[in-house]
């Protein structure tokens, strides 16, 4: 098995670090990550200007002067050959819980890795301060482990899995999850530097919109939370009725182009590439296939 291994962190970060270790008595690891920290950019990518790349130490590893979108994106393209059997992005340091996931550089890396077909798997460990890796370490070690054997489908898995940042024995279990709310909000403040007024956004205000059955509650209660992902930004059939009300009194030419999901030629999906590994066999159950992944010794899913 080949894993490619990133981060949001940068090339330096402990936490990829700790995954590379466990990691490597489950296959061979290729890392590649930004050369520097790039939490919050998302998945953001960079297409104005050139991208940079340099070996470090560490066999099979690169540093991407770019975010982490672009290391993904470039060992995937071009860097790691053969290509990898499974993307792993983390271990990152703090939780990605809820609609978090849309700032998150972590789980922006991951996407890369997910819409080109591969399986891949979002870690974090919920601390920025004094952050514990070994048991995420052993989770993702544990989930690559899994997935190897597991049935293949299509699309293939994604999974964003956030680790309690506390000791083994007081985890309380593993739960699989759905996305909570909002998990944190921003705050600004500001200053005056050389007669010039600049402004700091932080995002350090608790939200914590959770519910039964999210990752927030999960992590709440100490609870390692594994989350099925994918990328349905879309919204409800209801809404979609809603807005059709706002079409009215627009000119009738634009009127004729307008069309609702359900009668339009967009309704359709295109198919997410699998690598020839992966056959397209898509398993039904919900959350039954992922709670699979998880070894009943270890944990029990709800």
């Amino acid at each position: 098995m080949k894993i490619l291994l990133t981060n949001d962190d940068g090339i330096h970060a402990s936490g990829i670090w700790a995954a590379a270790r466990t990691l490597a008595e489950v296959g061979e690891v290729a890392v590649v990550a930004p050369d520097r920290e790039q939490s919050g950019v998302g998945a953001s990518m960079t297409l104005h200007s050139p991208l940079f790349v340099h070996s470090v130490p560490a066999e099979h590893a690169w540093a991407v002067q770019g975010t982490p979108a672009d290391a993904c994106i470039l060992a995937l393209e071009n860097l790691v050959t053969p290509k990898p059997d499974l993307v792993v992005s983390g271990i990152n340091r703090g939780s990605n819980l809820g609609w978090d996931v849309i700032v998150s550089g972590t789980v922006g890396a991951a996407v890369q890795g997910w819409v080109r077909g591969y399986p891949t798997i979002a870690i974090s460990v919920g601390s920025v301060q004094a952050p514990r890796y070994q048991l995420a370490a052993q989770v993702v070690a544990h989930l690559a482990r899994r997935l190897a054997d597991a049935p293949e489908v299509s699309p293939a898995y994604f999974l964003n899995v956030n680790v309690p940042n506390e000791p083994a024995d007081q985890i309380a279990g593993v739960k699989v999850t759905r996305l909570g709310g909002r998990a944190y909000g921003e705050s600004v403040r500001s200053e005056e530097s050389f007669g010039h007024r600049r402004y700091w956004i932080s995002r350090n205000r608790p939200v914590l919109a959770g519910g039964d059955g999210t990752d927030i509650d999960a992590s709440k209660s100490k609870y390692i939370g594994i989350t099925p992902m994918g990328m349905a930004f879309s919204t409800t059939d209801e809404r979609v009725e809603m807005v059709q009300g706002l079409v009215e009194g627009l000119p009738s030419g634009c009127r004729r182009r307008l069309t609702s999901p359900a009668s339009g030629p967009h309704r359709r999906r295109r198919r997410l590439r699998t690598p020839p590994r992966f056959a397209r066999r898509r398993l039904s159950g919900g959350a039954d296939w992922i709670a699979a992944l998880v070894d009943p010794s270890l944990a029990s899913s709800s």
